[in-house]
């Protein structure tokens, strides 16, 4: 959108997102050539890669919470499964489809393309340094899947001033953290730039949700109010919330 002129998005806020992937976390591990080669083997054969098989791989990371405490005490106690929100969303899995997998596996993962402006996308090379827009970039203090030290390093490659956050917690809880659960501390500091270990030492510890901060942040850029919008308004409502999709068993 910058190098054809299009400047209709004025900021950009990223969630526990990696755009450089020297120190991507704990799912390097499911990634090397040869498994890569054996996923887009499996999808070709679909066309995308089957949501439960993302799932599994999360899980594996941390399987001492998320797949023995499950195994000891739903399926040897015979105790249901606490309600945990979180976990409910996180189990609604999606498919991933095979070009667009494959593509981010190789380029991300892989050959690390982004960061490097190497990047090819509709026949154009990627550069971060032409989003020169406002980033208000957050990072989890506990999260394996976008570490927050790799998020730090990924700010320096975008063109424009990034406001660098860290949340508490893991890669989900850190972010869904309402105000009202008065839950979980924030860090906000200088510039992202040098070493994260002293950034980090020199922030400012914040107790609660980054959301007020957020919210503040944005407000900054542009305050105005704009009516709600009512569901069906544009487009025909097939159903009630949550959806009929979430009772389909397969």
């Amino acid at each position: 959108m910058a190098q054809e002129g299009d400047h209709r998005i004025k900021s950009a806020t990223f969630f526990t997102t990696q755009v450089d992937f020297t120190y991507a976390g704990d799912l390097k591990v499911f990634v090397d050539e040869e498994q890569v080669a054996a996923v887009e083997k499996a999808m070709s054969e679909k066309g995308y890669l089957d949501g439960t098989r993302m799932a599994t791989a999360f899980n594996m990371l941390r399987s001492g919470d998320l797949i023995w405490p499950y195994v000891v005490n739903n399926y040897m106690r015979g105790k249901d499964p606490l309600p945990f929100d979180l976990l409910y969303w996180n189990a609604d899995s999606t498919r991933m489809g095979a070009a667009n997998h494959s593509f981010y596996l190789r380029n991300c993962y892989l050959e690390n393309r982004l960061s490097q402006g190497m990047m090819e996308l509709a026949g154009r090379t990627v550069s971060l340094k032409d989003v020169t827009i406002p980033v208000y970039n957050l990072a989890s203090k506990e999260d394996h899947i976008a570490p927050a030290l790799s998020v730090f390093l990924g700010s320096k490659y975008f063109g424009g001033k990034v406001d660098y956050v860290v949340a508490g917690s893991g890669h989900i809880a850190g972010v869904v953290n309402p105000p009202a659960a008065q839950k979980y501390h924030y860090w906000t500091g200088g510039k992202p730039a040098g070493d994260f270990d002293q950034w980090f030492a020199g922030a400012t510890d914040h107790p609660g949700s980054w959301w007020p901060h957020w919210q503040r942040w944005i407000e900054a850029r542009d305050n105005t109010r704009v009516p709600a919008r009512k569901p069906g308004e544009h487009m025909q409502v097939l159903g009630e919330a949550p959806g009929t999709y979430v009772k389909v068993r397969v």
